[in-house]
This record gives structure tokens, C-alpha cells and sequence, in this order.
């Protein structure tokens, strides 16, 4: 594989969507990645040359599909996929690996599913909108290599108008990035989701959680502020979001928790009296199941990278 660029999202427990890493390869003829399992969404969108994917079927069927420039393909949790690069035309491409509650909504709207993963643009513009979009997310700082989509050069492009990009920055590029793929998918469906109920429960009870996270919550009273039954409830959250209330509470509680682990000088004592934890013991076992360390560690690890960042 010939150099190209990559990034690493630092560790921030975004709810609705969440980048893990991004990056820009031009590879060499016959390079080949996998076979390999990924836990999150993959996305590759095709700059030039030509490749193929092979990847396995939910019923265990073995699927083969060759993909050239202009096109792009999606790799699915827990899947197993190989793809390599065509051997007299290998292929330029550029990914972005994400999930979140809002993937499989974005992945529903785009029409691609682990049988049909391959995306064609049905818009020109719109893709190179998204494509440079891509290239944002995967510059590691302001003077990386930037790949050119008019030109189909690598040049070094300061950001026009900022000076210096937040995470924000980038987030902004992905759900540009989400946009542009439902929008633009050739099979793309209906923006409009089935069973509206379920998603105006589901939106109630973020709402509700929203509004009183740091309060005691129950699946009981989650389920009253919505007026239906609590096995309904359980029902919508499995269904809708893989995930029942009181782990998607908790995820969002300590979310709020790593916030203010940043942004604040608050005690992790504190801190957890402020997301509804007022057990530290429980709010630091609470904090390891999410993010895998303590609070203390979480804010060292991401003290140390924003130095490496600088």
C-alpha cells in the first residue's frame, strides 16, 4: 500500500453518531485486506481503479461483488470481508468506520444492506460533496496532505476560514458525510420511517431522559411519561435501537459524565452526584462499563492526547 493518510477519532462517547477512524489509501496492485471482522460500520467510497469485495451472507452464503471508482461499499458489523485491489487498475479509495443509534437509520434511507452493500451515486455533485467530505475526516492536522477531487492530486490545502478545528470540526463533515449518502445512494428509500408511533415513543423517552438523567429513572417511569406499558417500551428500544432504556440511560449518563471529566475541575464524586450516581463505587463501575477505564483514566488518556494532537 503506497502512503496515504489516516485518522483516529479520540474517545468521545457520542450518542446519535460516532467516528472511530478515518483514512485515504492509494494502494498497490493486488493489495489485499482481510478476511476480518469489524464491530462498527465501514465505509469505502472508490476515487479511481477498481476493486473487489467478498463478504458473507447473514445465512452463511459467500458473496463476490467488484467495485470500480465512482462507487463505494459499506462493510457491516460482525461481518466477515475481504476486499483487494484489481490487479492491473488497483483502486484509490477513502473510509470512514462509524456507528451509533442513527447508523441503521442512515444505512435504512440509503437502501444498502449486507446482501446489496455496494453504493452508486444517482448525483455527481452531491457524491464529490460528500467524497471531500471524507478527505476532511481522514487529515490527521491543517497541514496534511489533502487529496484534491478536481485535480486528482495529493497537495498540502490549509482550511480556508479556520484556525484552529474543534472536534466539532469533523463531526460536522459526518453527518455532512451521512447526508450525502442517503441523499445520493442509487438506492436510496424514503426519508420517512415505518411504525411512526414507535419512533414518537422512542423520541419521548429520549426527551424525558434528556430532561432528567440526573434524577432517579425507571423502565416504569420512562414508560408512564409515554403512556404505554413498559413491555411495549422494552419492545421499541430492542427493536429501534438494539438496547434497552435503563443501558441506553446509562450510556447517556456517563456521556455527560465524560463531559464533564473535560470541561470541568468537578471531583469524580461529584461528577457522579451530577449524572445520578451519588455511589462513586457504582458511578466508576457505571463509567469502566461504557468507556472501559475509570474516570480518572478516561481523563488522563484524553489530557495525554490533546497534547499529542498540539
Amino acid at each position: 500500500m503506497k502512503p496515504g493518510m489516516f485518522y483516529l477519532f479520540p474517545n468521545q462517547n457520542y450518542l446519535d453518531l460516532r467516528p472511530y477512524q478515518s483514512g485515504y489509501a492509494d494502494n498497490a496492485k493486488n493489495a489485499s485486506f482481510g478476511p476480518a471482522v469489524r464491530n462498527h460500520y465501514l465505509f469505502h467510497y472508490v476515487i479511481s481503479g477498481a476493486g473487489a469485495l467478498t463478504s458473507n451472507a447473514p445465512d452463511g452464503t459467500e458473496l463476490h461483488f467488484h467495485i470500480h471508482s465512482g462507487q463505494g461499499f459499506m462493510i457491516f458489523p460482525n461481518q466477515i470481508t475481504t476486499y483487494y485491489a484489481d490487479e492491473h487498475h488497483p483502486w484509490e479509495y477513502v473510509w470512514i468506520e462509524f456507528d451509533g443509534m442513527l447508523a441503521p437509520e442512515i444505512l435504512r434511507m440509503s437502501g444498502l444492506t449486507i446482501e446489496a452493500p455496494i453504493y452508486t451515486s444517482n448525483d455527481r455533485i452531491l457524491s464529490r460533496v460528500m467524497l471531500d467530505a471524507m478527505m476532511e475526516m481522514a487529515k490527521p492536522d491543517r497541514d496534511a496532505e489533502y487529496f484534491n477531487a478536481a485535480t486528482g492530486e495529493l497537495s498540502s490545502r490549509p482550511l480556508v476560514g479556520v484556525s484552529e478545528e474543534t472536534q466539532f470540526y469533523k463531526m460536522s463533515k459526518l453527518y455532512l458525510f451521512a447526508d450525502c449518502l442517503a441523499r445520493t445512494s442509487a438506492s436510496a428509500k424514503s426519508g420517512h420511517s415505518d411504525g411512526s408511533m414507535a419512533d414518537y415513543y422512542l423520541q419521548k423517552s429520549f426527551t424525558y431522559i434528556e430532561h432528567n438523567f440526573q434524577d432517579p429513572i425507571t423502565v416504569e417511569s420512562i414508560a408512564a411519561q409515554c403512556n404505554i406499558h413498559r413491555n411495549r417500551l422494552l419492545k421499541i428500544f430492542k427493536d429501534k435501537i438494539g438496547k434497552g432504556p435503563q443501558a441506553y440511560l446509562m450510556e447517556y449518563r456517563m456521556s455527560k459524565a465524560a463531559q464533564l471529566l473535560i470541561t470541568s475541575n468537578l471531583s469524580v464524586n461529584e461528577i457522579g452526584n451530577a449524572v445520578g450516581y451519588p455511589n462513586q463505587l457504582h458511578f466508576s463501575r457505571a463509567f469502566k462499563n461504557v468507556y472501559g477505564v475509570s474516570p480518572r483514566q478516561y481523563k488522563e488518556r484524553v489530557a495525554e492526547i490533546s497534547r499529542m494532537q498540539k
